[in-house]
């Protein structure tokens, strides 16, 4: 996936604003079974919410976001307070549900 400029994950972060978090990260940090939760998740919606429940410091929260996103190859589009909000846009055209703006 190409890397998304701002005015894009501006709109996603709008989008997301109505969003509940689908997917929470516990005291176990990122474990296989939630990287595949984030996979389905994103498979299905493309622009989800993940919430941090054990971590309170935003340098352990970026550091496993940096982990989510290498292992999922998701864009992250925002973090904000205990949530990070994730995108990825689906493969199959005709699948989209999210159209992001070209300016």
């Amino acid at each position: 996936m190409k890397e998304l400029k701002g005015f894009q994950k501006k709109y996603l972060r709008g989008a997301a604003h109505n969003l509940k978090p689908v997917v929470s990260v516990g005291q176990k940090g990122v474990t296989d079974s939630l990287i595949r939760s984030i996979n389905e998740a994103l498979k299905t919606h493309e622009l989800i919410k993940v919430k941090f429940l054990d971590f309170k410091e935003k340098s352990q929260k970026r550091e496993l976001i940096e982990i989510i996103k290498q292992k999922t190859k998701t864009e992250v589009v925002g973090l904000i307070g205990h949530v990070a909000i994730l995108f990825t846009e689906n493969k199959d055209p005709e699948k989209r549900r999210i159209v992001l703006p070209e300016r």
